[in-house]
């Protein structure tokens, strides 16, 4: 890990603030982000020196032996800027520059770019199923914030908040082409749509930020829930208001390539493995005081046969949520797989190619109540190498 060390002393004089190349390659306010590998840099106040801030870059490090006259040992390196001559920006600036999500295609669209991290890859050093879901999640509530749509809720709007109602997801599909590596840059854009009266649809697509290739569709419908209740709600005509403007009539993923088939229910005969004793904890709940939607993709794999995770690549998924999950809850998973023959689609949209599908069912342990559906196909890793 990356270390920028700076003692007490150094602060009281106004070293080692933020600088300015911090806000234009995107690194947090209180740390610096995906500096993997570098040496740590100390303030020394006696010899009258400033702090030094690492730049990264995807492309790789560029190593050079001076920098205004000093010699260095690594990385390409900048000067920070005292806060004073930064004219305060840290404070005036809009919080969505910080997010480094900005609208395009008249506001229609938000776009947002991520650095795969290297606690986002799994043990092929690529970015996991997981990872991908969680940048879906984090741009769609940096779009509501941005928007200025936002009330006091975990993305409901203004009026939402006044009904003390919030969203919940009822079906997620997502498709994968690729999956990007560690330390690679993503371009995530997402927008929303009607989804009959009561509910709306909110579309993604990530692309290569390098390439400009997009890797991963998905589409999604969200409908409303009174968060007091736990009931699920018409949508109110004021609510409807709200987010109309923001309607692109686009879809991420074709009718034709979409997973609207019904999921079959899993049971004791069907599933070929189960695995009970599953516990959320604490720190799986959102702020809508039920089970992040993410973590059930890693329940779902929990019973899913070692070799096929070793093996093959998780191309396509699709969650039907049917129940909220709380953390009391004790779970149990079960997986079917079949294999399938390699299939391509020939349109434009998709050129997936599946050598295995999978059925799944999240379900309380205690009275088997389902809480998620899902299916899967998988592609083997060694046929399609890209």
């Amino acid at each position: 890990m990356t270390a920028l060390s700076c003692n007490v002393s150094n602060r009281a004089h106004g070293f080692c603030n933020e600088p300015e190349i911090w806000r234009n390659e995107g690194f947090a306010r209180d740390g610096i982000r995906n500096m993997v590998g570098m040496r740590s840099w100390t303030c020394n106040i006696r010899q009258g020196r400033r702090c030094f801030v690492l730049k990264a870059s995807s492309s790789g490090y560029q190593k050079v032996e001076k920098i205004n006259g000093r010699k260095v040992n690594g990385t390409y390196i900048e000067r920070t800027y005292d806060r004073a001559q930064e004219s305060n920006s840290w404070d005036g600036a809009p919080v969505h520059e910080f997010q480094l999500g900005r609208f395009v295609e008249g506001r229609f669209v938000y776009r947002q770019l991520f650095v795969i991290r290297s606690y986002e890859i799994g043990p092929d050093k690529t970015a996991t199923m997981e990872t991908l879901m969680n940048l879906l999640q984090e741009t769609a509530l940096n779009h509501v914030m941005s928007s200025g749509l936002a009330g006091d809720g975990f993305g409901a709007t203004h009026e939402m908040s006044l009904r003390k109602l919030i969203w919940v997801v009822t079906r997620i599909h997502i498709q994968v082409e690729k999956y990007s590596s560690w330390g690679d840059v993503v371009e995530v854009n997402t927008w929303v749509d009607a989804a009959g009266k009561n509910g709306m649809r909110r579309e993604w697509e990530i692309r290569d930020n390098k390439t400009q290739q997009i890797i991963t569709r998905a589409t999604s419908t969200w409908v409303v829930m009174n968060r007091e209740t736990r009931r699920l709600s018409k949508m109110p005509e004021q609510v409807r208001q709200e987010v109309k403007p923001f309607y692109l009539n686009r879809a991420a993923i074709g009718e034709a390539v979409d997973d609207t088939a019904k999921i079959d229910k899993l049971s004791n005969d069907t599933a070929e493995s189960i695995r009970s004793g599953l516990a959320p904890r604490w720190s799986d709940m959102d702020a809508n005081q039920h089970v992040n939607n993410v973590k059930y993709i890693g329940w779902i794999l929990e019973s899913v046969p070692i070799n096929v995770l070793e093996d093959y690549n998780l191309t396509s998924m699709t969650l039907e949520f049917r129940r909220e999950c709380r953390q009391s809850n004790l779970l149990e998973s079960l997986t079917h797989m079949e294999v399938i023959e390699a299939e391509e689609t020939t349109n434009n949209e998709s050129k997936t190619k599946a050598d295995l599908r999978s059925t799944h069912l999240i379900r309380m342990q205690q009275d088997k109540a389902e809480i998620v559906r899902a299916r899967a196909e998988w592609r083997s890793k060694r046929k399609h190498k890209e």
